[in-house]
């Protein structure tokens, strides 16, 4: 065999057995060269029986989420302290919604009463004072509650304001003196929820004293999402909700916190930083539990209508990239494809001639 002749077999085999590392032994092939004038032709590659199991290709959305840690509770928390000293002697019980015109405790059965609005009661409001729009907000709730005939919605105190009052405390067995101070009222935007009693009926209590903690009647869940996945919470994007009793609800992210907050371990090393993550819980039947623990699912990436096919079936090929194995009439044939959104052990896959239903190896398995 002449030098060029040897250069061209030496070629030919490392191009088969290229092609037999490039298939992962899909196709077997042989290559018989003769010395003689003519070579004989190697014959065309076949594809190999399949022994791997199977798999379908599927279409449908593929959803990648994040699932993260968290806790059912109540949004907007604050204190109710007292603003006259005396004994208890009403309390609300825990988890009972104040509304308008109800009472949140009594102090020597005098009650203080939830009315509606933004501004707090800061001054005894009577005939003679100055107008302002506590004035204003006051009236609007004498009228919301019925006690207004003849008051003129505004920010003057008038002789009318002041005999709706009168039928405002005698309604609720108050002193009829036309004055609301500061201990018969608290402003506050909308209705709200009893967390927690800090005092018991009997009570001996001064002023400032605090009597009540309180939420918003709207379910929240917070969480803390790790700082380098904020990109997962966006203000007004839908969430999954998995409840401790594996039901599932939908909420909807309310507020990301702006600063980062540094976390430490029992051993006061820092263990990374935090951005605290509030989510709205629309559904009316999640229980009255606080602090109930449970996970949210933060989605990543969405791909709708796609094919899919398990991660396993995915191969590394030696050019780069990946392919999958095709199975066809018991045998198997590698295709190279484009990889798309991962999600719940599956992965999109695009390319020439792929369709659903299709049977891929899977490794593993």
């Amino acid at each position: 065999m002449n030098g060029g002749l040897k250069g061209a077999v030496a070629a030919l085999g490392t191009v088969v057995v290229g092609s037999a590392v490039t298939a992962g032994g899909v196709f077997a092939a042989a290559a018989l060269f003769d010395t003689g004038p003519q070579a004989k032709v190697a014959p065309t590659p076949t594809a190999r029986p399949v022994s791997a199991a199977t798999a379908a290709i599927t279409r449908g959305d593929l959803v990648d989420e994040e699932s993260v840690d968290g806790k059912l509770t109540y949004a907007d928390s604050r204190t109710i302290k007292s603003a006259s000293g005396g004994t208890i002697t009403s309390l609300p019980a825990e988890g009972q919604v104040i509304r308008r015109g109800k009472s949140f405790y009594s102090v020597d059965r005098r009650p203080r009463v939830l009315m509606y609005g933004k501004l707090p009661a800061y001054r005894t409001l009577e005939d003679g004072v100055k107008k302002g729009p506590d004035v204003k907000q006051l009236e609007k709730n004498l009228r919301a509650l019925g006690f207004a005939r003849g008051v003129t919605v505004d920010s003057r105190f008038t002789d009318a304001t002041a005999r709706a009052v009168r039928r405002w405390q005698k309604k609720n067995g108050m002193e009829r003196n036309g004055k609301v101070t500061t201990a018969d009222v608290v402003f506050l935007p909308e209705e709200v929820r009893v967390a927690r009693t800090n005092v018991e009926v009997g009570d001996q209590v001064g002023a400032p004293r605090p009597i009540l903690d309180i939420t918003a009647t709207d379910r929240l869940v917070r969480i803390n999402l790790d700082a380098d996945k904020q990109d997962l919470a966006k203000k007004g994007r839908k969430v999954t909700v998995k409840m401790a009793d594996g039901k599932r609800v939908t909420g909807r992210i309310s507020k990301v916190a702006k600063v980062a907050q540094v976390t430490k371990g029992s051993d006061n090393q820092e263990k990374g930083a935090t951005v605290e993550v509030e989510i709205k819980v629309a559904a009316k039947s999640l229980g009255s539990l606080d602090e109930a623990p449970v996970t949210v699912e933060l989605t990543r990436q969405r791909a709708e209508n796609v094919l899919t096919v398990p991660v396993e079936a995915l191969l590394a090929l030696p050019e780069g990239g990946y392919g999958i194995e095709i199975v066809d009439q018991g045998a198997a044939r590698r295709v190279p494809v484009q990889t798309g959104a991962f999600g719940n052990g599956r992965v999109e896959v695009s390319g020439p001639g792929l369709a659903e239903g299709m049977k891929v190896t899977v490794s593993g398995r």
